[in-house]
């Protein structure tokens, strides 16, 4: 089949069709909106939210996006995405090649508890609004979960903090939100429900954590599971972006993880050697 240049060209513009951003000489829309008037109007997280959702937040929406983003930019060394970020800077990686070996590390294990918070937020929404209790879609959700993840629930407790001091403020700016309209408040319910269901299993509280409180938020501004995740990434870049500039400044070569000093442990065999063939013989 023959095309002509514009049927070419027409076929090129189809392939890459975009309803984000229309770009011409002298012109730059995002979603509609001249770049020029977006820019000192509006804050980063508005922006975030208009590429991604195609409108503009109101205040009390873009008010929840930006407690989250603030809350989940770091956590120190000991993180994985931190240190990992720190140690390509020690080997000569530029600040762009840290934070992409960083970021990569962002999957399900260290970074996907918030995505996955908000799946399980909603399967219990499902089963409450098909009759169930909110206890009882609780507590099917949870042993489900259980069964086919193992025992270690997604946004609830923390290997460092007894409490997460990030999630009891989070969660009352939930709970203003709420009681102003701005968000329903269902999926604060939710989670503190798994709080109680969790307490009373356990005998002893089992908090809800950053990925907890702030997979309440991305799921009561309607953000799908994985822009959970996708979010996260964008606050997370920041700590990372600060830990490699920081690590640049000292002029340490090739960081490993852990001190030079500190020996690892070696569990393997004894010394031992080669036989050598032609002594046997």
């Amino acid at each position: 089949m023959n095309n002509t240049p514009m049927d070419a060209a027409a076929l090129a513009a189809d392939y890459w069709s975009t309803s984000i951003i229309d770009i011409h000489p002298g012109s730059i829309q995002v979603r509609g909106y001249p770049i020029q008037e977006l820019i000192g109007a509006i804050s980063f997280p508005q922006m975030i939210w208009l590429m991604l959702r195609g409108e503009l937040p109101n205040a009390g929406e873009a008010r929840l996006l930006e407690a989250a983003l603030v809350a989940s930019v770091d956590h120190g060394p000991h993180a994985p995405s931190i240190a990992i970020s720190r140690m390509a800077v020690s080997c000569g990686l530029p600040l762009n090649g840290a934070m992409a070996s960083a970021l990569n590390t962002l999957d399900d294990v260290h970074g996907g508890a918030g995505q996955q918070s908000v799946e399980l937020f909603h399967i219990i929404e499902r089963a409450h609004a098909a009759g169930a209790s909110l206890e009882e879609a609780v507590e099917s959700a949870i042993d489900a979960f259980i069964a086919t993840h193992g025992k270690y629930l997604p946004g609830f407790g923390h290997r460092f903090h007894p409490v997460d001091p990030r999630a009891g403020r989070l969660l009352a700016m939930v709970d203003e939100a709420a009681a102003q309209g701005v968000v329903s408040g269902r999926y604060a319910a939710i989670a503190r429900a798994i709080e109680a269901l969790l307490k009373g299993r356990k005998s002893k509280p089992i908090p809800m954590n950053i990925d907890g409180a702030t997979a309440v938020i991305y799921a009561e501004l309607g953000f799908a599971p994985e822009l959970a995740r996708g979010v996260f990434c964008l606050s997370r870049a920041v700590g990372i972006l600060s830990h490699a500039w920081e690590q640049r400044g000292r002029g340490e070569r090739n960081k490993g993880p852990m001190p030079r000093q500190m020996a690892y442990r070696y569990t393997g065999h004894a010394t031992r050697h080669v036989e050598n063939k032609d002594d046997e013989q």
